[in-house]
């Protein structure tokens, strides 16, 4: 086994970049602006971004959040993303240092680019929830655990208990409650996870959401119809610690 310092160091500096990539695709795509073609450039001015300018989270606190020429503020969804980008190939890493790490941290960010994308247009992309179907039988199919028949069941039964779940609530209340894409989503977790790990998902993405919800009572006072949780970003997040749980065991 290679020295797990140099996992966590290769894997960290790959969730940086990918955290910054992350991060303009969930400004640009629900726009309609494609984050693969086109320079870097500041939403305030235009401005075409020079390479110092593109270093993760450095280059933000270089400039204290603004923009070099027009002075505009730089979101903070650029390095909070960068930084999450970077905590999940190091943590991936510390946990597996070999290619089952590669696979978690995989796992990882595109949890993370569907988490960002349902926080901030409550969408789930078909093509990510695809790649990342896609990605979980191909890592069981190489011979990572849990087994391939597992992860079937899995996919199977995550799709099928919240598209249950979803029909039943139109059913009774005559409007939609759940989108599409949150059965898919779950359906492509357990195509990673397998299908004896998502009761514990469902359980921790309750209780993330539950903790939030308090979160914003106590600030508030109260609760809004605004304060909407998306469904799929609390299973996103649920989902990578799970993974972390079945790496360690």
């Amino acid at each position: 086994m290679a020295d797990p310092v140099w996992w966590m160091a290769a894997l960290g500096a790959l969730g940086l970049v990918f955290g910054s990539f992350i991060a303009t695709v969930a400004i640009r795509w629900p726009e309609g602006r494609s984050a693969l073609k086109g320079r870097s450039e500041c939403d305030g001015c235009g401005r075409t971004l020079t390479v110092a300018e593109l270093i993760p989270v450095g280059s933000y606190v270089a400039q204290r959040g603004r923009c070099r020429a027009c002075g505009a503020a730089i979101g903070r969804l650029h390095p909070v993303v960068e930084l999450l980008g970077l905590a999940t190939g190091l943590v991936a890493a510390a946990v597996a240092p070999d290619w089952t790490g590669v696979a978690g941290a995989i796992f990882g960010w595109l949890l993370l680019t569907l988490a960002v994308l349902d926080l901030r247009a409550f969408w789930l992309p078909d093509l990510l929830t695809g790649a990342l179907a896609l990605a979980g039988l191909t890592t069981g199919l190489l011979g990572l655990a849990p087994s391939t028949q597992d992860r079937l069941i899995g996919g199977i039964a995550g799709f099928a208990v919240l598209w249950a779940v979803a029909a039943l609530y139109r059913n009774l209340r005559g409007r939609e409650g759940l989108g599409g894409g949150d059965a898919k989503l779950m359906g492509a977790i357990g195509l990673w996870l397998g299908w004896r790990d998502l009761p514990l998902v469902l359980f921790t993405a309750c209780m993330i959401g539950l903790v939030a919800a308090l979160v914003i009572l106590a600030r508030r006072g109260r609760l809004s119809a605004t304060d909407q949780l998306p469904l799929g970003m609390l299973l996103a997040l649920a989902a990578f610690p799970c993974w972390l749980t079945q790496a360690i065991r």
